[in-house]
């Protein structure tokens, strides 16, 4: 029989595996093409199914970092070492810019060079340039407002029995607190105001009944009078145990108290040679020791506020650097 005609092909004519057609990729089987993958963007530590690690290092050192830089300048601007060494401070404070200008410097270099944390560096040149200037104005604020005036008066002198009939206000200059004698009151009837914006009220404070040869002891207060006597509300007026006093440290208000005290003399005719302006009150050391508390209070509440805001910041930095590809 002739091949080909029935017969089962030999191995001579092409018969076996070498006569199959060979399978063409891309017609029903998966080449190499099929086998690459798409491209579906930088990948997410958040996406299902990856595990691909966060730096837990950098984002430590984003939350505390920043927050130490805040606490120790809001620390150094608040308290004793301002009121010590003031122009210490100030060159403290200019340094500390030094801190988020040599990161920015980082983060470009590092973003030229194509290094992993370009990112975090950049974030912690602003998390540092924020830190140092909220410590530079909420510190500033907290001394000025309330522990100035307290270290003020704790260098300042405390006079016991004073008698306004007789003591001159040349003699107490260097007042922080009086302790004046009994019967000593404030005469209402000579009370006065002074309009700039604010009222600023005064009230002299006397001994007896007889007409001084100088009126130097006024209670004063702001926006607690109309300007009309007998309407004098300001601090303890009306506490019959009140018989003390410490001394106005507010720079800014202290003419004002003066002109009030010029009308008083024009309108009753008094003198008043050295006025030293008080705040009449029974007790003057909680005053006193209330600037030192919520010098203190304001420190803790900057503290705590900032930590929690950072911490914030660098949560929505690490959800923001992941959908990049930069965490």
């Amino acid at each position: 029989m002739q091949p080909g005609y029935g017969n089962p092909p030999t191995a001579g004519y092409g018969a076996g595996p070498a006569m199959q057609p060979a399978m063409q990729p891309g017609y029903g089987q998966q080449g190499d093409y099929a086998a690459m993958p798409m491209s579906k963007g930088p990948p997410s530590a958040f996406a299902p199914g990856r595990r691909r690690k966060i730096n837990g290092l950098a984002i430590a050192v984003n939350i505390f970092l920043p927050w130490f830089l805040f606490s120790a300048l809001y620390s150094i601007q608040s308290f004793t070492f301002h009121y010590t060494h003031p122009a210490t401070t100030l060159l403290v404070v200019i340094s500390a810019f030094i801190i988020p200008l040599v990161t920015g410097i980082w983060a470009l270099v590092a973003k030229r060079r194509e290094m992993d944390l370009p990112m975090w560096y950049t974030y912690f040149t602003f998390a540092s340039l924020l830190a140092v200037g909220l410590a530079i104005c909420l510190g500033d604020m907290n001394f000025w407002y309330n522990m100035q005036p307290y270290y003020d008066m704790q260098n300042l002198n405390t006079y016991p029995s004073v008698n306004p009939a007789r003591e001159k206000g040349q003699q107490l200059m260097d007042s922080g607190r009086v302790y004046f004698s009994p019967g000593t009151r404030l005469n209402l009837k000579m009370a006065m105001g002074f309009k700039h914006h604010d009222m600023y009220c005064v009230a002299p404070i006397v001994n007896g009944n007889e007409k001084l040869p100088t009126y130097d002891f006024w209670a004063v207060g702001t926006n607690c009078c109309a300007g009309a006597t007998t309407d004098y509300r300001c601090g303890e007026f009306n506490n019959p145990h009140a018989r003390s006093a410490f001394r106005l440290m507010n720079d800014d208000q202290r003419p004002f108290f003066r002109l009030a005290v010029q009308q008083a003399e024009s309108a009753y005719n008094l003198k008043a040679t050295h006025p030293i302006f008080l705040h009449w009150m029974q007790d003057p050391v909680d005053s006193v020791n209330a600037y030192r508390d919520d010098g203190n209070k304001y420190f803790l509440m900057g503290v705590f506020s900032h930590f929690l805001l950072n911490a914030f910041c660098v949560a929505s930095a690490v959800v923001g650097f992941s959908k990049m590809g930069h965490y």
